[in-house]
């Protein structure tokens, strides 16, 4: 069967968001029907809250906008696959910029009563007994950001148009909870408020074969693995009088490795090797083999660092 299975329809008006029981296999469609609106987006592990979307090693993996082609981690110590950007028409979303809050609004507009993607995602988190503590750092649909020279994050306006979506393919059982951003006060959504198209769907074995194999990894623990698997049923913290510190490779056992270099390789090194290293051959020699791993397996290297191609 090559024809998706159309399994919900909803649309989203402006201040609110839809919490969503998405399935292994189901892919949810978020898409424009005006155009240039943002949409904020959580996801949790249905089975397990305290797994959930993280910003931080998507983009530590796929950079700060992430599109089609990239996956939807969760947070350490899972660190596993969640969701799959299966198509993206527009191909700007961002990880780096936190939601907005009733706190934004207030401090820097006076506006202590605002639509916040903070207070949106809380309320449609609520159907399933999840609190504003829950809420986390959202995946921000169809929104353009950019980080200039001297470090500094910027916003600019947008340009979907309606029909624009991006589909997100459930690599486990999620609760998908997408919303309309609030802000309109700022060039996130080019100033105004506008409704949001989600449709869930039934991918096709097609589409699910062509999602790229992640590897299972001994790291990625889950509840089983931890020496507390227990969730505080309270919030106050107090200390555990039995704890017996169980540090991983602690203490540390340092072994000196000696690499020698032919006086044409050390003459290669001395010509790419950075300045903050000083004297210190082994880290400068560290940094030039990293960069070139770096540009080898992920494509990406440090911005200043020498190219692969200089050395």
């Amino acid at each position: 069967m090559n024809v998706r299975e159309v399994i919900a329809e909803f649309v989203i008006e402006p201040g609110t968001g839809k919490a969503i029981e998405l399935l292994k296999g189901q892919i949810l469609r978020v898409e424009q029907v005006e155009g240039g609106q943002c949409a904020d987006f959580n996801c949790f592990n249905l089975h397990d809250y305290k797994e959930f979307m993280h910003c931080g090693r998507t983009r530590t993996v796929h950079g700060f906008n992430p599109s089609k082609g990239s996956f939807l981690w969760s947070a350490p110590p899972r660190e596993r696959a969640l969701l799959y950007i299966l198509e993206d028409t527009y191909g700007r979303n961002d990880v780096l910029f936190p939601r907005c809050s009733a706190y934004v609004y207030e401090s820097a507009y006076g506006f202590d009563a605002h639509t916040s993607c903070q207070d949106i995602q809380a309320e449609a988190q609520r159907e399933y007994g999840l609190t504003p503590d829950d809420v986390h750092d959202s995946f921000n649909l169809f929104m353009c950001t950019e980080v200039t020279l001297d470090g500094r994050a910027t916003i600019t306006r947008q340009a979907t148009k309606p029909g624009d979506h991006v589909d997100l393919l459930a690599l486990v059982d999620v609760l998908a909870v997408p919303n309309v951003c609030g802000a309109d006060v700022m060039r996130t959504s080019n100033f105004s408020l506008k409704p949001i198209r989600l449709t869930v769907f039934e991918a096709t074995p097609a589409e699910i074969d062509a999602v790229p194999k992640v590897p299972l990894l001994k790291s990625q623990r889950t509840p089983k693995d931890f020496r507390n698997p227990n969730v505080k049923a309270t919030r106050e913290l107090r200390r555990d009088p039995s704890y017996v510190a169980e540090f991983t490779n602690v203490p540390l056992v340092l072994q000196e490795l000696s690499v020698k270099l032919t006086a044409e390789e050390a003459a290669a090194l001395q010509r790419v090797r950075l300045p903050v290293y000083g004297d210190d051959d082994g880290a400068a020699l560290r940094d030039v083999l990293f960069t070139w791993w770096e540009e080898k397996f992920l494509g990406t290297a440090e911005s200043g660092a020498p190219a692969i191609g200089d050395r």
